[in-house]
């Protein structure tokens, strides 16, 4: 039966700065989330362990729990959604799934499986009925596969423009935000023991790939996000996640597509796994250590609240920001 969670009160459990605040939207579920996704003004879905994927038509304040049966082992790692009742669902580790759904998780098909020891999917992103999941590489090349339906079927396009790694360069599976469809380019940051930015151009046959001078050099540093205004225009945050209150290198801003990379002059403060635009301006950034906003461009930072998440989605009128972290919660931040 479909089970739903009212929130007859909300919990306000952050001191407001700035006209800041934090709501909590839901609790206390037995995942970790780190796929999220909002739609349009009211709707938002998210996914994590524990095969558990949710979704709200009324800004978070009930949700509907609709994990497919099955599947309580995988870990989704990230969402696509396309309306109130279409998403797709992605797993990390092996086997990696891919799932769809068309009326609102009553039913999901398994529309991509593979069962290599090795494969690892690390994200996904769409523009429109186009989008790409990335994986880990494999014998020296990051795993892509496209779809040009919504996820309803995916085909492997790893060998068509190859992305190679370094030795013990790969992506990180924190938010599924390390990777971008920005116009007709995929864009993807990746960590380890280098940090790049990958632009991929299946129109232009074209793949061009730049340094990023963000904390690198181990298994557990690098880009755990991006996120672009445009093709010039952006952001990468990361740093160590094993030493998330270090915040020594682990946010760079580019004003020419990754050619060259500017520090704040206020970085954020700690590790962080999720960054999100909200206007030209206005720029939020997320991990287990806090949350931080930026107000001039990410110039400068300041820190809202110490509270841990993993990942960040915004309505559509920008009016609602999500965050979700790893202990089942997710909640609603109002600027």
């Amino acid at each position: 039966m479909k089970r739903y969670i009212l929130i007859s009160a909300v919990c306000l459990f952050a001191v407001q700065t700035y006209s800041q605040s934090f709501q909590t939207l839901t609790s206390g579920n037995k995942a970790s989330f780190r796929g999220l996704e909002a739609y349009k003004n009211k709707v938002v879905w998210v996914s994590g362990s524990n095969g558990t994927v949710g979704r709200s038509v009324d800004s978070g304040k009930s949700w509907e729990w609709v994990s497919p049966k099955g599947y309580e082992k995988f870990d989704f790692r990230d969402i696509g959604v396309f309306s109130a009742k279409e998403a797709v669902i992605v797993s990390a580790g092996a086997p990696a799934v891919v799932l769809y759904t068309k009326d609102a998780g009553k039913t999901w098909s398994e529309t991509y499986k593979n069962e290599d020891p090795a494969i690892f999917l690390d994200g996904m992103d769409f523009k429109g009925k186009t989008g790409y999941i990335l994986g880990d590489p494999i014998n020296g090349q990051f795993q892509l596969l496209k779809s040009d339906n919504k996820g309803k079927t995916w085909t492997d396009v790893t060998e068509e423009i190859h992305l190679f790694a370094e030795p013990g360069e790969a992506a990180f599976a924190a938010s599924g935000s390390s990777l971008q469809v920005i116009n007709d380019w995929l864009y993807i940051g990746t960590g380890g023991t280098y940090s790049s930015l990958m632009k991929r151009s299946e129109k232009e046959r074209k793949l061009d790939v730049q340094d990023v001078p963000i904390w690198s050099g181990s298994a557990s540093t690098g880009i755990f996000s991006i996120d672009f205004l445009n093709e010039r225009v952006g952001v990468v945050v990361g740093g160590n996640y094993t030493s998330d209150k270090d915040n020594s290198n682990n946010i760079l801003l580019t004003h020419n597509g990754g050619l060259s990379w500017d520090k704040p002059k206020i970085p954020v403060h700690g590790y962080r796994s999720s960054v999100k635009y909200i206007s030209p301006e206005i720029l939020v950034a997320t991990g287990t250590s806090g949350t931080d906003i930026s107000k001039d461009g990410g110039k400068t930072w300041e820190n809202i609240s110490t509270e841990s998440f993993n990942v960040i989605a915004v309505s559509s009128n920008k009016k609602l920001i999500y965050l979700a972290g790893s202990s089942g919660n997710v909640v609603g931040l109002t600027l």
